[in-house]
């Protein structure tokens, strides 16, 4: 794939992100691993209105190598992930409001479903709280996701990550419906979690799902 066909790919899930409500406004942000760095979506612009230029090229330590826009804010935790983890291949930042909601209670998901399977443990954990744009948040994400596809940030928002911007963002629609479930079934009671047992179970055929 070449690189402007990789930002086309991380603007369509951009657009997707903000047009289905998984993130409001001009919250959240889309990146993907490109040749010499990665492309990451613009700071403060509404989606509806970015063209494929308009997404960024720079490097894992921050220098803009294409692209007349500013980087996100976030551009430092998109790095600290891909440097960490070499076979991500995109990412997905978004406010969702089910994930934002447990995140505001810093409140990880626990094995309540075997869905939470998907992204790679038997829990989505959430990662501690620190201001936006910062190497500390960057940093307690890439432990957050250690062993896993997606985390909460308490106070702030979700992360999941994919082999591509549109795979990363199936996961993120998946992790807010499991944030969703989760959240409702709260208001009934404590729910019934699944054991260690069963939940590698789950993590077993996983390996097979598609």
């Amino acid at each position: 794939m070449s690189v402007r066909e990789r930002r086309a790919a991380v603007l369509r899930a951009a657009r997707h992100m903000s047009e289905s409500g998984l993130s409001a406004g001009t919250s959240g942000n889309v990146s993907a691993r490109a040749p010499g760095g990665m492309l990451v979506t613009p700071s403060a612009l509404p989606y509806d209105e970015i063209v494929v230029d308009d997404v960024v090229l720079m490097n894992l330590e921050g220098r803009v190598l294409e692209g007349e826009r500013k980087p996100t804010t976030e551009w430092p935790m998109h790095a600290a992930i891909y440097r960490a983890r070499p076979e991500v291949g995109a990412i997905v930042h978004a406010h969702a409001t089910f994930c934002t909601t447990l995140a505001v209670l810093r409140r990880a998901i626990p094995p309540f479903h075997y869905m939470v399977a998907l992204a790679g443990g038997d829990s989505i954990r959430c990662a501690p709280y620190t201001a936006f744009g910062t190497r500390a948040l960057a940093d307690h994400a890439v432990e957050a996701l250690e062993d896993r596809t997606a985390c909460l940030l308490s106070n702030h928002g979700m992360v999941a990550l994919g082999a591509s911007a549109a795979s990363a963002l199936r996961l993120a629609f998946e992790v807010e419906r499991l944030a969703e479930l989760y959240w409702r079934a709260l208001l009934v009671g404590e729910p019934v979690l699944l054991t260690p047992d069963e939940m590698s179970e789950a993590l077993e055929r996983f390996t097979d799902y598609c």
